[in-house]
This record gives structure tokens, sequence and C-alpha cells, in this order.
């Protein structure tokens, strides 16, 4: 790697509860294709981000720090080259951080002066928020500071968000003198009129700057080693842990627009239609209402106003736009441990009861299912055509036709054409 180019950390974390039920664990929100592109195709905020970034900042290298469990969704979804951090636990942001830049150093060559510039996946902005990575890379080359940051021009005293607070009100390049975290209304008025920016969670660096940082903490060779020994690592937000500590930080300013898409109020604003899915509105008594529904049951709303209605696989959620904070408790409360729905590289399963699920196995794709000891799975096709092979055994099955498959047994089903399963998990000692 060319110690000019600059690589951008994407974080894709979340654990999915914030827009429940339409996200969950193992979709979180990122992957929601619940926007549209410039052709008004439907676009997740991952794919918007890596589009947008790739056309405004053609030479950054692109590697996305997240779990193993979003790996599948990843390359379902994100064409062309990208690195890819896994996370063996999550830590939060600053050790997260400090693995993708041992993959940058370690696994793709890159020098102490490349340019680091992290960004989280999962923000709405313009065009312009993506160009500022250039920004903020001239910022680090011309060593104004050990770490720049994009600020956003606030448009209002929210208290959702950290400020940036500059030592003046000066110049492209800000020198910070403090930060502040989520300040009441009042203070937050005060600090605009001094100047002050919305922490959007962009920060740009050396590499080397950080490899230093992690030095502090364990002496690793690779980043393999690392990953080996992440619990070494502090489990703190990269604000508190490295931003906060620095004495050589500067801003620069961003006017466009940006927002985070984490509550269904937000959300709910960039929505190109008030209905998705088997879903009926009556306009003549609802006001500002959107509903979206996955399940193959009609979902109606009549007579509410400013609410999101939302019926999936994991759940239904009536709530007001305006208080998605008061509902997170419930929801941490509701939400099943299972996710009730999850794309696959083989295709998706829904769950229809705790020990049953309807598995969907796409075309050409192939399976290999397995039982829980002291378990038997008994599948029944209900359409399509598959072959399995069982204990190396191989039959072919059609709608109608049942397999039982042990504990233990080997198994891999091949889809001769889009497969539709009902599996049925059960103990051993039931018979078909």
């Amino acid at each position: 790697m060319q110690s000019d180019s600059i690589q951008v950390v994407l974080l894709s974390g979340g654990s999915g509860t914030r827009l429940w039920p339409l996200s969950n664990a193992a979709r979180s929100k990122q992957f929601l294709k619940v926007l549209r592109d410039d052709a008004g195709r439907p676009e997740s905020m991952v794919c918007r981000s890596i589009r947008l970034l790739r056309e405004r900042c053609p030479e950054a290298r692109i590697t996305v720090a997240t779990s193993a469990s979003q790996v599948d969704a990843l390359e379902l979804q994100v064409e062309g080259e990208y690195g890819l951090s896994l996370e063996p636990e999550r830590r939060d942001t600053a050790p997260a951080i400090m693995l993708a830049a041992s993959h940058v150093a370690f696994e793709q060559g890159g020098s102490p002066d490349s340019v680091v510039v992290v960004m989280p996946i999962d923000t709405y902005a313009d065009s312009a928020y993506y160009e500022s990575v250039n920004r903020l890379a001239e910022a680090v080359r011309s060593d104004v500071a050990d770490l720049v940051l994009l600020g956003v021009a606030p448009t209002e005293p929210s208290s959702k968000y950290g400020y940036i607070v500059p030592k003046a009100d000066e110049g492209d390049v800000l020198a910070v003198q403090r930060f502040v975290e989520k300040p009441a209304p009042d203070l937050a008025s005060d600090l605009i009129e001094h100047g002050a920016l919305w922490n959007c969670g962009v920060f740009a660096f050396r590499l080397g700057y950080l490899l230093d940082i992690v030095s502090q903490y364990v002496q690793v060779a690779s980043y393999a080693d690392l990953r080996a020994r992440y619990k070494e690592l502090p489990k703190i937000s990269f604000d508190y842990e490295v931003v906060e500590k620095a004495t050589s930080v500067a801003a620069i300013r961003y006017e466009g627009a940006w927002k985070d898409l984490g509550t269904w109020g937000a959300l709910c604003e960039e929505l190109c239609e008030p209905i998705s899915g088997n879903a009926w509105l009556d306009d003549e008594t609802c006001e500002d209402v959107h509903a979206i529904n996955e399940c193959n049951v009609p979902l109606v709303v009549a007579g509410v106003s400013h609410v999101a209605v939302v019926a999936t696989p994991d759940g239904i959620l009536v709530a007001g736009k305006d208080h998605d904070a008061n509902v997170r408790e419930l929801v941490n409360r509701a939400a099943l441990s299972v996710p009730g729905y999850e794309r696959k590289r083989w295709g998706s399963y829904t769950m229809l009861q705790p020990d049953v699920r309807e598995l969907v196995v796409d075309e050409g794709c192939e399976l290999q299912p397995c039982a829980s000891k002291g378990r038997a799975v008994l599948w029944t096709v209900a359409e399509g055509t598959a072959k399995i092979e069982l204990d190396g055994e191989t039959r072919e099955v059609g709608p109608g036709e049942v397999v039982r498959i042990e504990a233990g047994m080997t198994s891999v089903v091949h889809a001769c054409s889009r497969l539709r399963i009902i599996e049925v998990c059960c103990k051993q000692s039931v018979g078909e």
C-alpha cells in the first residue's frame, strides 16, 4: 500500500434492536433495504455508504470492521473489493478500530504514514459528507494534528449528540478545545453560539499513531495475534479511550445533510412510501403513519396518527414516532433470543414456532444441516426438488417427502430448484 493512499474503516456494529422488529441480531439496521438509489431501486445503508464513498473518494481502500454474524449479509449485498476485520467479540469501538488498524497494517501492508479515516457505515448524509474524506486526509498529511475529526454544523440544540468545542471558530481546520457529551438544550444552545459542532464519529489519523496506542496494551506481530488477545484491549468507546485523551486534536466543519437513522421517526422521514408489504392504511383517519408488514397475514391501520406500525416474524411494534426511547426497554425484554428471520448465503429461514422453521434454499445452493446431540431434525419438502446426501447415500426428494436427520449424521442438500422446507427439531426418541 502506498503511504499516500486513504484507508477508510467502516464500522458496522449494532445489536439490531433500535429498529426492532424490522432489524434483529442477524439483520442490523444498516442491511435493511429501505432507502432508494438514484434509479429508485431499493438500497441499504451499507450499500449507499460504500457506493457514495467509491464515487466521491475513488482512491479510498475500504475495510469493514464488523462481527462474524454480519459476514453473510455483507457478502450478499456488497460487491467489489474490501477488507474485512472481524471482532471475536463485542468490546465497543476502541478495540474494534484498533483491530481494524492492525488488519490494515499486517494483512494489507499499510505503512505507518498511511492515512486512516474511520466512519460509521450506517450514516445517512449527502455526497459532500463522503467528499470530506479527502479533506480529512489532507489535514492529516499536513500534520495539523494527530487526530482530525469531522464536525457537523448543528441544525438544532439537540441533546442526542456529543459536541466538539473549538478554540476559535475560524478557518477550515479548527483546533479543538474540549468535548461535551449530550448536553442539556440550554447548554447546547450556548455551545452552538460559540461555534461547537456535532461529533458524528468520524476520525482521521496516521496508521502509525494508532498502532503506537495499541502497543501500550499488547505487543503483537500480526493481525491474528491481536484477534487472539482481543480481550486484553480496553472495552470502551474510541471517543473516551483515544479522542478525549489526545493532546493534539483538530476538526473540519461539515455543513451538509447528516442524520442517524436509528429511530423510527428518523427512518420514516427517508422512506419513499408510507406502506410496505401487505398493509392497508385508512387515509381519512390516519395522519403521518408508516406501515411495514413482512408477514403473510394482512395488516390494517385506521384512526391513528404519527405512528410506525411494523409486523415481521420477530414481532409486532406499534409506536409513536417520537417515543422510540420509551419502548426500548420493552423491546429488550420482548425480543426473541433467536432471530425470527435471517438471510443466509444459501437462502433464508423464518421461525414459525420455537422448534419449527421454514427454510428457503435458493436454486443451485448447498446446505449442510445437522442435528444437535439428543435431537433429530425432520424435514418436509413443501416446494422444489433436491438431492440429499445422508452418510454418503444420495436420494432425490420432492414435494411431500419427509427426511429424518439424526444427530451425528453427515448430510448435504443440493437444491435442484428453489426449495422450501418445513423443519421440525424433536427428541430422538420421538418417531416420525
